[in-house]
């Protein structure tokens, strides 16, 4: 496997309709080895995960890894608070940012990049139920064009 290699394990559909996606950061996380182990083997969920920075860190909250079934006495507590690792300069842009009303910060996915584990978390404005309508009905004419277009060149 080559070092630019990415191994998607888990994503968050769900904050793409939930929120408008404004930046994207790639984090590193602190995690255990026997939970490196259960994310290999894609035993991984974030879809009730959420961010937040206390002191200068940036943690994760949410973030299901179930416990490695070889792991014994070494499994840690599978939403346990896990570490996300970024440079000083990017967390107080973010604390910056977020001082602004409506941002909060959502974690997307978590992939492997080589042998490392990554997390992808955004900078994100929570949409409000018009906005999701909107984007349901853009959606659903953007399928309804397909098909039109499958049957025009079938026929």
């Amino acid at each position: 496997m080559s070092k630019d290699s990415v191994k998607l394990v888990a994503n968050n559909k769900k904050a793409f309709h939930d929120y408008f996606i404004e930046e994207k950061y790639e984090t590193g996380i602190s995690l255990a080895g026997t939970e490196v182990k259960s994310i290999r083997m894609g035993h991984c969920s974030i879809k009730e995960a959420f961010v937040r920075i206390e002191k200068g860190e940036v943690f994760i909250y949410g973030m299901h890894v179930n416990p490695y079934e070889k792991g014994n006495i070494f499994n840690k507590d599978p939403l346990r608070p896990r570490k996300l690792l970024m440079h000083k300069k990017e967390i107080n842009k973010l604390v910056g940012k977020i001082a602004e009303q409506g941002y909060t910060i959502v974690p997307l996915q978590v992939y492997f990049k080589g042998s490392l584990v990554k997390v992808e978390i955004a900078l994100a404005k929570g949409k409000k139920l018009y906005d999701k309508r909107a984007d349901i009905a853009k959606k659903d004419q953007r399928r309804e064009a397909q098909r039109d277009f499958k049957i025009r060149n079938l026929g």
